[in-house]
């Protein structure tokens, strides 16, 4: 009889504590956005305020100016030529980056030999600053998407190579040997020991990545170009329009979060496929 009252009480008791929970994470997550907004608000009105009296307007404009410029940069039809010539550029880039980083870093990885003979000589390449050799590929590529294409792909493939090379290197010997003596082959240690290993280093270079992609994509075009947020933002600063200028760069903002969104949550998805998400820990309740 004791119990079957307990029951029910009990039962109520974890829905009460769960909705409080619930209650409490959006109370906290509704607190960091107003106080975010609030933040920006501020910003936003000392900037408004302080452009003219205090700082000089030809260089920093007014948030008003800026979104003026960025209502006309988005409704124009050569801002979004601009807009797309740089995506594709990034875009391009980046995956030729990642796919070439991370075929050199198995390859590497998996021949020591050649990776004692090779890392040298990449490590003195990756020492070059990347927007030194934009120069060099303009001679090679010319003016057009391919220059830029190339340097973009240079960052995200040196992180790809180290992040796929050192976790190849750094793969627990032991769990390799378990897998051998139980009969396992090439695709078993693929499977149950290389993938599981590499799913982190390979998603945390692909974060890493994008902004260098874009960073490549705009000091490329800043040098030489005809089309391009960084051609636009070059043009803006020669023509001394600040307004222009903070309108390309939220544009590059809004790229780069649009770009680490996409990158989280294929990482988030891929994690959890392969069962490597963290387990969270049980309750009380569950455990009485």
């Amino acid at each position: 009889m004791v119990a079957a009252t307990e029951s029910p009480v009990r039962k109520k008791t974890e829905v009460v504590v769960a909705a409080r929970k619930r209650s409490d994470r959006w109370q906290g997550q509704g607190t960091l956005v107003a106080l975010r907004v609030v933040v920006i608000a501020v910003v936003l009105g000392l900037w408004q305020v302080l452009s003219g009296p205090v700082l000089p307007e030809y260089a920093v404009s007014k948030p008003t100016e800026v979104a003026a410029s960025l209502v006309e940069l988005l409704g124009s039809a050569s801002g979004w030529s601009d807009i797309r010539a740089t995506v594709i550029e990034v875009v391009a880039g980046f995956s030729m980056g990642v796919v070439l980083g991370a075929v050199l870093g198995l390859v590497l990885g998996s021949f020591p030999l050649a990776g004692r003979v090779l890392e040298p000589l990449i490590a003195a390449f990756n020492g070059i600053p990347k927007i030194a050799l934009a120069p060099l590929f303009l001679l090679f590529f010319g003016i057009g998407a391919w220059s830029k294409i190339t340097i973009a792909m240079i960052g995200p493939a040196f992180v790809m190579f180290y992040n796929i090379y050192l976790g190849l290197r750094l793969r627990e010997r032991e769990l390799v040997e378990i897998v051998q003596v139980m009969g396992g082959r090439r695709l078993h240690l693929l499977v149950y020991v290389t993938i599981p290993t590499l799913a982190a280093p390979f998603f945390a270079a692909l974060k890493t990545g994008g902004p260098l992609a874009i960073l490549g994509v705009i000091g490329a075009e800043f040098i030489a170009s005809t089309e391009g947020l960084g051609h636009g933002l070059f043009t803006a600063a020669q023509n001394l329009d600040a307004a222009s200028e903070f309108a390309g760069l939220i544009v590059l903002i809004a790229m780069t979060l649009i770009l680490n969104g996409l990158l989280s949550w294929l990482d988030s998805l891929a994690l959890k496929r392969l069962g490597l998400t963290p387990r969270s820990r049980p309750s009380a309740a569950e455990h009485s």
